[in-house]
């Protein structure tokens, strides 16, 4: 099944809540996450994320 197993892309239907568990590990800075649907970057569903250590 496509939807199973690793990877930095999900697929949400309208009204699902999606959890994502990510590690960065050594990896600190500024992120973008976003929806790969343009309209929806415009409404603000591309967000900053910034990762501390």
């Amino acid at each position: 099944d496509y939807e199973t197993g690793p990877k930095d892309v999900v697929r949400a239907e309208p009204g699902q809540v999606t959890s994502i568990v990510m590690h960065f590990k050594e990896h600190t800075g500024d992120y973008v996450w976003h929806c790969h649907i343009l309209e929806h970057e415009d409404n603000d569903m591309m967000r900053p994320l910034v990762v501390e250590k």
